[in-house]
């Protein structure tokens, strides 16, 4: 997928099979963002089939299919959740009904993967809760500006190796390019999409409680404006905010709508981290003017100053430990109470937002 598209933007597959052909089937349940693409083929690459496509929109479910020809398109929903081979169904549906979607998917006994932004309220995240106890399924986010970038994961991999020391704050920067005409309508109504700090923001909340090792934040801060886009009032181009975690760590955020024409990619997103032993940057799209590849990571540690491409040398393990702890019953992609935890606080981030009153509004 191009790179100067983010709705479409797929990253480049790493086949790394964690099961035999077959042994996991999987389908799609709700096409309204191009994030299922990438979905879908991180689950494939990770050993997964996918057998069967369900969308309302019969264009989608055909211009799904030019993707994975071997895919069924059903004629209902219910075809999907009734097949018994069936173990997971991806959801990239509009985001304020994905809750919906994910249980009926719990209630058919298949487990769920949600693309990003999960939630649109605090209630559906009180009712996914509950579903996933009564149940016993899983219900996974694919949060992937870090699972699916490799720069993401290997700064991860060098938290966890202790590499820069306990995680003392983490700076992230989400814009993107709007690439207006190119929307849905539902983009543009907020009641669907949430607010810019659930939507966008909903990567930089989950990257900040996972990369500090954070089990609740409470926010400090937050804005959101409309500074721009005037001719679609319920658009948020702009929003930050501060979190300050249980463990002591510190976040700062910004997400946007405002790429320039020039950039070469979606979006120049960057990460710091500042560890009590070193800090880290990653530049996970673009090395602006520098290199057109992402997965750049720059890093300080006692050691000295390095400089890592790690493109194509990390691949996105996430997939297969999600498909794994589906037929285990384990949490190692991800647990269930962090999964939703970062869900609930971008949704508090969003509540707690002030609104600020630029020219156009």
């Amino acid at each position: 997928m191009a790179k100067a598209d983010g709705m479409n933007y797929a990253p480049e597959s790493h086949p790394d099979p964690v099961v035999d052909r077959g042994e996991f089937p999987i389908a799609a349940i709700g096409l309204d963002h191009g994030h299922i693409f990438g979905m879908c083929q991180g689950l494939i690459d990770a050993g997964a089939e996918l057998k069967l496509v369900y969308d309302p929109d019969p264009a989608k479910a055909a211009e799904f299919r030019k993707r994975f020809p071997s895919v069924t398109v059903c004629r209902s929903e219910q075809e999907v959740l009734q097949d018994p081979e069936v173990r997971l169904v991806a959801c990239a549906a509009v985001p304020a009904v994905r809750a919906d979607v994910g249980t009926r998917v719990l209630s058919h006994g298949k487990h769920f993967l949600s693309d990003k932004a999960p939630f649109t309220t605090l209630d559906q995240v009180d009712r996914a809760r509950k579903t996933v106890e009564k149940r016993g399924m899983i219900w996974a986010v694919c949060y992937s500006e870090r699972l699916h970038n490799e720069a993401g994961v290997y700064a991860g991999q060098l938290i966890e190796n202790g590499t820069i020391g306990r995680v003392l704050q983490v700076i992230g920067l989400g814009p993107h390019r709007l690439n207006a005409p190119s929307r849905p309508d539902w983009f543009f109504r907020k009641r669907d999409y949430g607010g810019i700090l659930i939507d966008i923001g909903s990567h930089q909340v989950e990257q900040f409680m996972a990369y500090a090792g954070a089990g609740d934040a409470r926010v400090s801060s937050a804005r959101v404006a409309n500074y721009n886009h005037a001719q679609y009032p319920e658009l948020e181009d702009f929003g930050d905010a501060t979190l300050v975690a249980d463990n002591g760590a510190t976040n700062y955020f910004r997400v946007d709508w405002f790429t320039p024409d020039g950039l070469g990619v979606w979006g120049d997103g960057r990460t710091f981290v500042l560890g009590t032993e070193g800090y880290i940057e990653l530049r996970k799209y673009i090395d602006v003017a520098a290199s057109a590849d992402g997965d750049q990571v720059y890093f300080v540690d006692s050691t000295g100053e390095h400089h890592l491409s790690v493109k194509g040398k990390v691949g996105y393990p996430y997939f297969g430990a999600l498909i794994l702890d589906c037929l285990n019953g384990t949490e190692t992609a991800m647990t269930q109470e962090h999964t939703f935890k970062a869900a609930e606080l971008c949704i508090r981030v969003q509540l707690a937002a002030e609104r600020i009153s630029g020219p156009e509004n």
